[in-house]
């Protein structure tokens, strides 16, 4: 696999830290794009920096980590060709990548506790995308995503 981003506002900065070293030991390439501390500090540019790189096509994959994950989710998912998926336990983190191929992963660090957050990192890794039908669904949202860029209602 390719290098894989990280990222995490102030709440979701211990759970991140906890996630580079067990990635780094998993011998995963890990880019960290902030922030560096626990002090107090917006979500958006963290979230919207890792998934502009995504959207452009630099990275294929990345993690977010937020204390809800719902402002995460909410900023990754504004960038065209972004499926960030905010996922609470192992089932969805699987069935994001399996149906949606989520090329995002969001965690709440308020929901998902250290050990779970490995489990989830590492089976959303290692979990391909089915196709199939899946695909059918996943053209869809890439032609909806064109017609907003161009305008069509």
């Amino acid at each position: 696999m390719s290098q894989i981003l990280i990222a995490s506002d102030h709440g979701g900065f211990n759970l991140k830290e906890k996630l580079i070293a067990y990635l780094k030991k998993q011998k995963v390439r890990v880019k960290d794009l902030g922030t560096y501390s626990a002090d107090r500090c917006d979500y958006p540019q963290t979230a919207y920096r890792l998934a502009k790189l995504i959207s452009d096509g630099r990275y294929q994959r990345g993690i977010l980590i937020c204390k809800s994950g719902i402002g995460n989710s909410i900023v990754a998912n504004k960038l065209p060709k972004v499926r960030a998926a905010l996922c609470y336990n192992l089932k969805a983190a699987k069935l994001s990548r399996k149906h949606n191929d989520s090329n995002i992963l969001v965690l709440g660090s308020v929901f998902v506790k250290t050990d779970l957050a490995r489990r989830m990192v590492s089976a959303w890794l290692r979990t391909d995308f089915s196709a199939g039908r899946h695909l059918k669904r996943l053209k869809q949202i890439s032609a909806i995503e064109k017609m907003i860029r161009s305008g069509v209602k």
